[in-house]
């Protein structure tokens, strides 16, 4: 592959620093046409140091990463979400979250699987956790194997990428449950597979009586736009009520190509939320998640959630406290739009547990006493009632107010 040298370029200096196809191509040495082809991006991922020296200025921690986890976990990222990086930066968001770090080999308490789906999963790769719904897991390639990925564990596995006897007996358990009304297609990433072969699956989930809503979880509009075809999105269009949840984790990521992704998406009504991972250095600030969560309102995606990272192994330098995440989320309300804050959540191996912020400080008889936005009480007349006493009194009576 005739990649230029990092000596030839600095940073993110292309003529227009904002058109990534533009960038990309001069970084790799190819045409703008060949350089926004999905199928030559996939084919050539940066997988090795080698292939990374190429275009960035890597860092010995990123060097020696490179090597002494290959066995573990796979390293690889398109050369769209390459040129997204800082290429003489380590600390670069975007680069946290996709090379290899020697950190990664220090971790205390990381598992394989933080989220037990393999026991959750009465048939290979269908997650049943909550009665009305599952997570059929179709693929195992992606874009990028970002490093903080809670299905780690499926590297190891081979023959996963839509493989027809796993896709038949999934359907199969989908169809014998009629409680089942949500399917989310994940991965992997479900959208690295032709056209025909997504359509396929599709068309057998869409079959099912039983089977309401059709959901994608995708990063593809994040970290390769260019898959994001009018065909795909005319194919895809066939199967309302169908939605798509990607995954735009810091502001570096929202780019033209990947606005244009997402509004060819919307424009055949298909609706796009946005769950983000909080991660040290990429979304840990109130500056910086202000300005993702902003930026996503501008092209149309709603955000949707904000996950606590796993403690999936090798992700301990990107996780961050869980009292940092409150108060991030507290920071945003009156902040900024209402519609434009996520949901901070922990994905648990019992569901989904909400993580927010209490407002409210207790009860004065007749009155519910809040903290406001400004650190004020506020007290609010709200009548004691058969309600309260039978079901919350004992929490609210005798408190120090």
């Amino acid at each position: 592959m005739p990649f230029r040298s990092v000596s030839s370029l600095h940073m993110r200096t292309a003529s227009n620093p904002n058109n990534i196809t533009e960038r990309g191509a001069r970084l790799f040495g190819v045409s703008e046409e060949q350089f926004s082809n999905w199928r030559w991006q996939m084919k050539n991922q940066l997988t090795s140091a080698q292939d990374a020296e190429r275009i960035l200025q890597l860092s010995v921690s990123e060097k020696e990463a490179f090597v002494a986890l290959k066995d573990i976990f796979e390293a690889g990222a398109t050369p769209y979400y390459v040129a997204l990086m800082d290429l003489q930066n380590e600390f670069d968001p975007v680069r946290l979250q996709a090379l290899p770090r020697l950190e990664e080999t220090q971790d205390r308490i990381g598992v394989a699987d933080p989220l037990q789906e393999v026991g959750n999963s009465p048939v290979k790769e269908v997650v049943h956790v909550y009665e009305d719904r599952v997570a059929f897991c179709v693929a195992q390639l992606c874009p990028v194997y970002c490093r903080y990925c809670f299905r780690k564990r499926r590297d190891e596995e081979v023959g996963l990428h839509f493989n027809p006897r796993i896709i038949d007996q999934g359907v199969d358990y989908i169809a014998s449950n009629k409680n089942i009304r949500d399917v989310l297609i994940t991965g992997g990433d479900p959208l690295i597979a032709q056209d025909r072969t997504l359509e396929n699956l599709l068309a057998r989930l869409r079959a099912i009586p039983h089977v309401e809503i059709l959901r994608i979880g995708t990063r593809v509009p994040v970290t390769l736009p260019y898959r994001i075809t009018e065909e795909l999105a005319d194919m895809l269009s066939q199967f309302h009520p169908l939605w798509i949840n990607t995954h735009f984790n810091c502001p570096e990521e929202l780019t033209p190509e990947a606005s244009a992704a997402i509004d060819t998406l919307l424009s055949r009504g298909i609706p796009v939320g946005n769950q983000s991972v909080l991660l040290a250095g990429v979304n840990d600030s109130h500056e910086r998640l202000k300005k993702l969560v902003e930026g996503l309102v501008r092209i149309r995606v709603r955000p949707y959630y904000l996950y606590q990272a796993q403690t999936v192994e090798g992700t301990a330098h990107l996780r961050v406290p869980i009292e940092k995440g409150l108060d991030l989320i507290r920071s945003l309300r009156g902040n900024t739009t209402g519609f434009a804050i996520p949901q901070y959540v922990l994905d648990t191996p019992t569901g989904k547990i909400p993580l927010s912020p209490n407002y409210i400080l207790g009860r004065e008889n007749d009155n519910v006493v809040l903290v406001d936005l400004k650190q004020k009480r506020w007290r609010e007349e709200n009548p004691l009632s058969d309600y309260v006493t039978s079901h919350h009194l004992p929490n609210f009576l005798n408190q120090d107010l």
